[in-house]
């Protein structure tokens, strides 16, 4: 399957969640089982040889993805989650929203000295969420391979947050 039939498979809904948007809804992708294999397995092949430790990646469905990039790796996952969630001593960051803040956190432990992670989310839209990822993985000594991206905004310049770090999109609209 080719990405521009991965594309084919992501539905465009106008107007929504407020006129002017047009939101990028993977559940039709996700019911496909030949878009959602191949879809990560464009992500797999891409860091199948880059000795990846963990997959880090943030509620929802960033644990989609990440979770089934772990899997196919042989890696392990790290899920980041909104405070309160993760049971254990945490490390949190406070980001801004269009509207508002929102604090995400990571377990103390999740990560040893020297790790070499790849951040997975669906989308990269404006940058705000991972670049709070980025900045709650500042607390470990660890190698961010890359950021990873089944899709990319690209007219909202996400990227534009991540300066100094790879950042890799299968898709791009």
């Amino acid at each position: 399957m080719a990405l521009d039939d991965l594309k084919q498979l992501i539905r465009s809904i106008p107007d929504f969640p407020k006129p002017g948007i047009d939101f990028k809804d993977i559940t039709t992708l996700l019911q496909n089982p030949d878009g959602f294999r191949e879809s990560v397995d464009v992500l797999a092949r891409r860091y199948e040889n880059k000795k990846v430790d963990a997959i880090v990646a943030a509620e929802a469905r960033g644990f989609i993805f990440g979770g089934a990039l772990a899997y196919k790796l042989g890696c392990g996952f790290v899920p980041v989650r909104k405070k309160g969630k993760l049971p254990y001593l945490t490390y949190e960051q406070t980001y801004d929203l269009e509207y508002g803040t929102d604090t995400i956190a990571i377990h103390q432990d999740a990560l040893k000295d020297g790790d070499r992670v790849v951040v997975c989310d669906d989308l990269l839209a404006t940058g705000g969420t991972v670049a709070a990822i980025v900045e709650l993985l500042g607390n470990f000594s660890i190698d961010v391979v890359e950021i990873a991206f089944l899709i990319e905004l690209t007219f909202l310049n996400g990227r534009d947050k991540l300066p100094d770090l790879p950042v890799y999109a299968a898709l791009s609209f």
